[in-house]
């Protein structure tokens, strides 16, 4: 037991270190690289926490876990009040604790880490998550209040939508979810590859949100198999969380050769469909040998290490600034660079060459160095005068961002949008028609999972505020 353990005494702990699959051997499968804490590993770190009154590390969690109460659970071993306490805050654990930045949002508020390292607050949401999909029956069911009579359409199953529809239901309303695609999840089945986030994980994740009621209808298309106008007139109130699917074009000579993708086919192709791992996947893929991915988030990070593991003997990161600048996450970065990645860093690419056959050959890039600070406090990359040159390559993938789909917002005119073509929305989620709301992506341009989390959580509390005053 921990609560008898003085202050002095949880100081005098390591961080714990996670196990991590071997860089070379993972380099060639999808096998998950993070292989989670031991009970022991879990319990002694959860004890390293110091149950500080001021709970900053609740303050830095866009969905407002309550991190001390469920370490505190964990440090006794009382594993089913962690579990509990930590999926009634969470509709997604096992996935916040596989992909949240945790390091820039709770673990960076964390009084521990003043003076010393955070305590590894992720790790801990992994453990007890996966510990609770896997004792599902020692939980037991959630109890749920009587069923309100009112019913919420979610478009899309994504992080948000997922996390509204859990909120909703968890209050007594019939919530569908409208998904797109032919299996749910969103971006996180999508967009983030195995050896990140299995699909088990996300599998059980949606499990659970099944069980308080939820249903979800797969193949339809909010704008095209359904319009909004008709949504508002089946359900009391909608969410639109159908993210941001349409790539950032890089607008330069070459972009439509053969082997050239954006980073949502790539990911698509080779995470939802199988492409380049299994033999019979009717949606192939160039795995080319020489593979430049540019850009520098995690979607860079995950397309640079999908190449790795699908046979590029040189798989490279463009990006026009400095490592330091990168968005990415250190963990991934690190990662990559353990697997083989090269990082060409301050080059920008201005033109791809092809071959007579219309295939890539070349990118052709120019060396920048850092001028002044640009609007957002980074000092801009200025390019070097009489610096262009060529790399030999086979695919090109563009990650460098995604706007908003039109494809709803065409068919909903009165949805007011702001000057990028996201849906403008009050700090609440609502839009400009009574009773629609929205969040994630669709809101907010490219996010995290946890701040599209947030806003489906936050959403969903004024939809039933909203639908409990009519």
């Amino acid at each position: 037991m921990s609560t008898g353990m003085t202050t002095r005494e949880r100081l005098a702990i390591d961080r714990v270190h996670m196990v991590e699959l071997d860089a070379d051997s993972r380099s060639r499968n999808f096998d998950e690289v993070n292989r989670g804490l031991t009970p022991e590993e879990a319990v002694r770190e959860a004890q390293r926490c110091i149950r500080c009154t001021n709970r900053q590390c609740v303050a830095g969690c866009p969905v407002g876990v309550s991190i001390p109460e469920f370490i505190t659970a964990l440090a006794d071993g009382n594993l089913r009040e962690a579990a509990r306490i930590l999926t009634r805050d969470n509709a997604l654990p096992a996935v916040c604790g596989r992909v949240c930045p945790q390091e820039t949002q709770c673990e960076a508020r964390c009084v521990r880490g003043i003076k010393g390292e955070p305590v590894a607050i992720g790790y801990l949401e992994r453990f007890v998550a996966d510990w609770a999909t896997a004792n599902v029956a020692e939980l037991g069911d959630e109890p749920l209040p009587p069923p309100t009579g009112r019913r919420v359409a979610v478009v899309g199953c994504g992080p948000a939508g997922l996390t509204a529809a859990g909120e909703l239901a968890r209050k007594g309303h019939g919530v569908t979810i409208f998904e797109a695609l032919h299996d749910t999840g969103g971006v996180l089945r999508y967009g983030i590859p195995e050896f990140r986030l299995p699909k088990t994980i996300i599998d059980a994740e949606v499990a659970r949100l099944l069980a308080l009621g939820v249903t979800v209808e797969c193949n339809v298309i909010i704008g095209k198999t359904l319009t909004l106008a008709q949504l508002r007139e089946e359900f009391d109130a909608v969410f639109i969380a159908n993210g941001a699917g349409l790539p950032v074009m890089l607008s330069i000579p070459g972009e439509n050769l053969k082997g050239v993708y954006s980073a949502n086919e790539y990911l698509t192709r080779v995470n939802l469909m199988g492409a380049g791992r299994d033999p019979g996947s009717t949606t192939p893929i160039i795995a080319g040998k020489r593979v430049a991915v540019i850009g520098g988030g995690n979607t860079a990070m995950d397309c640079v290490r999908t190449a790795r593991r699908l046979g590029a003997e040189r798989a490279m990161i463009i990006y026009r600034r400095s490592e330091e600048q990168m968005p990415a996450r250190v963990e991934e970065i690190k990662h990559a660079k353990e697997e083989g990645v090269e990082f060409v860093m301050l080059t920008a690419p201005i033109a791809i060459g092809g071959d007579k056959d219309g295939w890539v050959a070349t990118l052709r890039c120019l060396r920048m160095e850092l001028g002044a600070p640009d609007s957002s406090g980074r000092r801009s990359p200025v390019p070097v005068e009489g610096s262009a040159y060529d790399i030999a390559v086979d695919v090109v993938v563009n990650a460098v961002g995604t706007r908003a789909n039109p494809l709803l917002t065409a068919t909903a005119p009165e949805l007011k949008l702001n000057r990028w073509g996201n849906i403008a929305t009050d700090d609440n989620g609502a839009t400009s028609v009574a009773g629609v709301y929205a969040g994630g992506d669709i809101v907010r341009g490219g996010a995290t999972v946890i701040l599209a989390m947030g806003d489906g959580k936050q959403a969903a509390a004024a939809i039933h505020d909203w639908l409990n005053r009519r």
